[in-house]
């Protein structure tokens, strides 16, 4: 983050140079009659105070008058301040003209040059004042666009990080959500297979701690292994399989030879929460069907389970994080990277939920 900082801080001010000194070239080197004459550094000095305004002009413009007037929606007060700094401009570059002695000094004394200065005398002061007035404009114009490209980029950066603190509140209530209602059926699960098979205890004590530990500890960069996702997932399944009955089957496929990466945790889970919370039945035969794949840098996720009439709410109104958080943490997490497919209702009488992530 201070890196994107400090490289948007450096190309600010190279947009600064870069229009600074295409105007410095316009204001001092803009006479077409320059060639073969001597210029006295009146003209100088004097260029150098109407660049002067207009470097004032400008930081006023972008850093008072449109945050405080155009940006809190005061047109009228902006555009009749505005007016009244170009004419001030245009007023102190005039009054510059006679305190330097500027067309005293302009030309050499040479007889051409003196013609020339003649044919300029009545025109040469409506000439510089047009000049002014007209790059006058250009600046505060080009001000205004920056000062308000720089407002939006800012609050676009702000929408932005308040979207990832969302997206980070969201994973977190999913966590807390998680844990009292599965944590607590999962112990007390193993407290049964504890009176039955303590070995099968001891497995599912293991797969619950790496679950927690997973949970608390591998998630809270906002990032992790796509071993361990899957890992987590695997652990899921297995531990809801202890309170289902031999009615459901419930199968996963995952890549025999994984290419681990990094990938955003959690993005499962809110799929497989929906397959076994009405996807199975007690007494009726039910399925749930898990397949993985992996093609380089491409995840393909495909969750299917069958719909039973009495848990027939739609992921969109059920528990857990929803249909609706899930497609905004896939759009923001990997926007133009992912493609979400739901098929509610299939011929095989199936939900299908395809997923494919780019996970580079």
């Amino acid at each position: 983050m201070k890196l994107l900082l400090s490289k948007s801080k450096l190309i600010t001010i190279l947009i600064h140079i870069l229009v600074w000194s295409v105007f410095g070239l316009a204001i001092f080197f803009y006479l077409p009659f320059f060639s073969g004459i001597n210029i006295h550094y009146a003209f100088w000095i004097r260029q150098v105070i109407t660049l002067g305004l207009l470097v004032i002009a400008f930081y006023i413009n972008a850093f008072v008058l449109v945050p405080r007037f155009l940006l809190k929606k005061h047109p009228g007060y902006y555009f009749a301040i505005i007016i009244g700094v170009i004419i001030v401009i245009v007023i102190l570059d005039g009054w510059s003209e006679p305190a330097l002695n500027f067309h005293q000094w302009l030309f050499d004394e040479s007889f051409h040059k003196r013609l020339m200065m003649k044919i300029l005398a009545h025109r040469g002061e409506n000439i510089l004042q047009v000049f002014t007035l007209v790059i006058s404009v250009m600046v505060l114009g080009i001000s205004t666009s920056l000062a308000t490209i720089g407002k939006w980029q800012k609050d676009k950066q702000k929408r932005e990080e308040m979207e990832k603190d969302k997206i980070t509140s969201e994973l977190s209530f999913l966590k807390a959500q998680i844990n009292p209602h599965f944590f607590f059926n999962t112990l007390n699960n193993i407290y049964v297979l504890t009176q039955v098979d303590g070995d099968m205890a001891g497995e599912a004590i293991h797969q619950l701690s790496r679950m927690m530990r997973y949970l608390l500890y591998e998630t809270q960069q906002g990032q992790t292994q796509l071993s361990q996702e899957i890992a987590f997932v695997e652990d899921y399944i297995s531990l809801m399989q202890l309170r289902l009955t031999d009615a459901v089957k419930v199968k996963i496929d995952t890549p025999p030879q994984l290419k681990d990466m990094p990938m955003a945790p959690m993005i499962l889970l809110p799929f497989l929460e929906n397959a076994f919370k009405h996807g199975v039945s007690a007494t009726a035969q039910s399925h749930i069907d898990i397949v993985i794949l992996q093609r380089e840098s491409l995840l393909d996720i495909t969750v299917k389970n069958s719909i039973m009439k009495d848990n027939s709410v739609s992921l969109d109104t059920s528990g857990g994080i929803g249909l609706v958080n899930t497609r905004r943490r896939l759009e923001l997490l990997y926007s133009g990277k992912h493609k979400l497919e739901i098929c509610e209702l299939n011929a095989d009488n199936e939900y299908t939920v395809h997923l494919i992530l780019d996970l580079l």
